[in-house]
């Protein structure tokens, strides 16, 4: 038995589960080839997540659609972003593994209908069922990692899915990339299914939650759950199409902001009636949870100035080729996970809300060091900056995580987690729209009402369409280094989150706690 409640398929961790309760048993034969499985999923999440886009020239010429085809990854985003608190909620009533299984099912099915689509309406509306399936693997994912590890052990479990993470998306374009060169795009999504089905065998196979006993029939929040899917759809699309397939203040961007307003209102007024809500308020009424849902989405915020608008100035203003562009974003995630494992020894001295500050602060300095860089510049500085960057948000990000999940038993883990990961993801979508407005704007300052991102984009395509050249990079660059700066300000709102919401020391309950907690669980709820 691990952490709480869960057995693998040892002899040995059964035998163990007294000192695996107590947080001090060694690492268990059996857990290794669950971590295996979910280190598997979350691979397949984010891989997905990016694996498309270079892939987009053979996708738009074999099945046309070429005005909606930033569907195909808005729409999956979408999908992981509303579903996340859904599973979260559905994991804490049902078990972990009822809810990974099934949304590993649901991802694969996804997988193959995308790869037998016939048009782009039909592969945009199957990206949307894969990335329903997404949305489970993302989170039960991270909870389940907390209740296989103890407190201790839980920064080295969370640094390898965040090297999985990272390599994963990283890695993702370059895959798509080498399956559209020398085959047929639709194998990008047939890949998914025998890394997914090994995933899914060992889940079934090794990972044993315990037998609950008879209860009537738990109260699910549908309707709840169905307000929250609407709002958030709504919501997303206005940010993700604003300013890109309508202006700003036009009607549609206005009606939709519009319906997300009565929707937010539909949803608190659900969730304050139901008896077992999806998004429950004591997310938001406890300060350790609701500074770190603020500093998380503000994470997301800050997130897109490298993976969105460092490419571009690679390419732009570096001249650099798109591998050794996406090389300059790529060493961030070898000091992320090496800071985040490192993390635990820093906490535990200072705590969890302290290290995050420290790791928050040297960020938001960094960020803003960036406008200082020489132009045009060598690749090494900017490198060099996102080496900086990963070891900061290693000493931010997983302290946060690993301290939300150790202030909460089994019973409400997997809605804490998920409501920290979907302010991330709500963080990073509005990041995308906020700082696009601000990259256009001042693209259009430097270049006239004709600049934007999408023309910079055409110049990478086609460079002789381009009448000046050094004045588009000279623009590019100065619009980077005005989204870098918006970067440092969210890291400044991630920090006054901590300094002025969270404890200074987070409630984290001691085992003695957690064991009073599972007495008093209903049967639904009981993990042994």
């Amino acid at each position: 038995m691990l952490g709480e409640g869960i057995f693998v398929d040892s002899q040995d961790a059964i035998r163990g589960r007294g000192e695996a309760m107590r947080g001090g048993g060694d690492a268990l034969r059996g857990r290794g080839k669950v971590v295996a499985a979910l280190m598997l999923a979350m691979a397949l999440a984010a891989l997905d997540a990016t694996i498309v886009s270079t892939a987009v020239p053979q996708i738009v010429g074999d099945l046309g659609g070429f005005s909606v085809f930033s569907w195909l990854f808005s729409g999956y985003l979408l999908a992981v972003t509303v579903s996340l608190p859904v599973y979260g909620k559905l994991s804490d009533t049902f078990g972990r593994k009822p809810v990974l299984i099934a949304g590993s099912i649901l991802f694969l099915v996804g997988s193959v209908l995308c790869a037998s689509a016939w048009n782009m309406g039909a592969l945009i509306a199957f990206r949307i069922v894969q990335g329903l399936g997404g949305g489970a693997l993302q989170g039960t994912v991270q909870t389940l990692a907390a209740d296989l590890y103890p407190l201790e052990q839980r920064p080295k479990i969370q640094a390898k899915l965040s090297t999985v993470w990272a390599v994963a998306a990283v890695a993702g374009p370059a895959i798509g990339g080498l399956i559209a060169s020398y085959a047929d795009w639709r194998w990008i999504f047939l890949i998914n299914l025998p890394v997914g089905a090994v995933a899914l065998w060992l889940i079934v196979r090794h990972l044993h939650e315990p037998a609950r006993a008879a209860a009537p029939r738990p109260n699910i929040d549908w309707a709840g759950a169905l307000a929250v899917f609407a709002c958030g759809g709504v919501l997303l699309t206005a940010l993700v199409q604003g300013g890109v397939a309508w202006p700003w203040l036009s009607a549609p961007s206005l009606a939709l902001f519009g319906t997300g307003a009565v929707l937010v209102a539909v949803v608190v007024a659900i969730e304050r009636r139901a008896k077992e809500p999806i998004i429950p308020g004591w997310v938001w009424r406890r300060r350790t949870i609701a500074a770190v849902n603020l500093a998380l989405g503000a994470l997301g915020l800050l997130m897109v100035a490298p993976t969105v608008f460092l490419p571009t100035y690679a390419q732009s203003v570096l001249q650099l080729a798109p591998v050794a562009a996406g090389f300059v974003l790529s060493v961030m995630t070898l000091s992320w996970p090496v800071s985040a494992a490192l993390s635990q020894h820093v906490y535990r001295r200072i705590g969890f809300r302290d290290t995050a500050v420290v790791g928050i602060s040297a960020a938001g300095l960094i960020l803003l060091a960036f406008p200082l860089l020489p132009y045009p510049g060598t690749a090494w500085q900017p490198a060099l900056i996102m080496l900086l960057l990963g070891a900061a948000l290693g000493l931010f990000q997983l302290p946060l995580i690993v301290g939300v999940q150790s202030t909460v038993g089994w019973a409400e883990r997997g809605t804490a987690t998920a409501s920290v990961l979907f302010c991330r993801q709500i963080g990073q979508t509005l990041g995308a729209a906020l700082f696009g407005a601000v990259a256009n704007g001042v693209l259009a300052a430097r270049l006239g009402g004709a600049g934007s991102l999408d023309s910079v984009a055409r110049s990478l395509d086609d460079p002789g369409s381009v009448a000046d050249p050094e004045r588009l990079r000279r623009a590019v660059d100065a619009a980077v280094d005005a989204v870098y700066v918006g970067a440092g300000c969210a890291a400044g709102l991630a920090l006054l989150a901590l300094l002025f919401v969270a404890p200074r020391r987070f409630p984290v309950l001691q085992e003695k706690q957690l064991e009073s907690q599972r007495e008093q669980l209903s049967p639904t709820q009981q993990a042994d």
